[in-house]
């Protein structure tokens, strides 16, 4: 692999680092299967397009107002649970359905580009840096700064709140917490994330797509379990820290493999890469511990693998 492919990789898995961050508040934190993140992540590269290429606004402000309408595609994903009691799952597809005909609307089209437009990373520019050091080091940056917020946060009292609700909803109504507005909450914050890593990839590859989140949950789920089987998530530092770097490891996982012509992959073959990544990552937690005992020689314990 070269140099700017390494670097192209690394851009990628940062960005995705934001999406399996949203993930994570979802699947881990609300125990919520959410599928809106495959609509929420186009949403938001479809904000942000239109109001840089057909509106003229600042792509700061663009960004941002990616991120309030990924917050509102989660507030009725919840909505849909907390109110009507439609199922986690079916009320996250409803919603990711209905995303596809709304970005499509938004966007007028199937596809916006955004080359030779004013985006995020343009003042990068000015540094005198290559754009392919410069981009992957502010997304760094951006992606260290939303891990240590998201650890501040789930350790606040509204965090804490957050987390009593994911793990016992009815026990956490019985303390008093109103697990209602927390689910709200959480979604928002959760698919507000994801609009944000939208917005960003389209930015930084010159386009957005109607058809761009396909399979994103697929990717956030294997940045999550992914994480998680090579850093133990004891604390919610260590938890958020396994997202970022299960999303590193994914994206230079795939870049490795479709690489490796030795192995002949090829580009269709990513989301056969993907479930096979996917499966080690469930399967590595198993098979850890009878092997590092098998390492230490401890011949009593180490039986067949299972």
């Amino acid at each position: 692999m070269s140099l700017i492919a390494f670097l192209g990789t690394l851009e990628t898995g940062l960005i995705f680092g934001l999406v399996a961050l949203g993930v994570y508040l979802s699947f881990r934190i609300l125990q919520f299967p959410d599928l809106t993140v495959d609509g929420s992540f186009p949403l938001g590269a479809a904000v942000s397009a239109v109001l840089i290429v057909g509106a003229g606004v600042n792509p700061f402000l663009a960004t941002l107002a990616a991120c309030v309408a990924g917050a509102a595609a989660g507030l009725m994903t919840a909505w849909l649970n907390v109110r009507l009691k439609i199922l986690h799952l079916l009320a996250s597809i409803l919603t990711m359905i209905a995303l596809y005909s709304i970005n499509l609307r938004i966007m007028g089209r199937p596809n916006i580009a955004l080359l030779g437009e004013t985006t995020v990373f343009s003042p990068l520019d000015a540094l005198g840096i290559s754009t392919y050091v410069a981009v992957p080091a502010a997304l760094f940056v951006l992606i260290v700064a939303a891990k240590l917020a998201m650890d501040w946060f789930l350790n606040s009292e509204i965090g804490l709140a957050m987390r009593a609700t994911g793990a016992n909803a009815r026990m956490a109504r019985a303390q008093g917490i109103n697990t209602d507005f927390y689910t709200l909450l959480g979604m928002a914050i959760s698919n507000a994330l994801v609009a944000l890593a939208g917005a960003l990839f389209a930015q930084s590859q010159g386009a957005a797509d109607v058809t761009m989140g396909v399979g994103v949950i697929v990717v956030g789920l294997a940045a999550v379990i992914g994480g998680e089987a090579v850093i133990l998530p004891r604390t919610i530092f260590l938890a958020t820290l396994a997202c970022v770097t299960g999303s590193l490891l994914y994206r230079l996982a795939v870049a490795l493999a479709l690489n490796a012509e030795f192995i002949g992959l090829k580009a269709q073959d990513l989301n056969l890469i993907t479930a096979l990544l996917v499966a080690a990552a469930m399967v590595l937690p198993s098979v850890r511990a009878p092997v590092k005992r098998a390492l230490k020689g401890d011949t009593r314990i180490v039986g067949p693998l299972k």
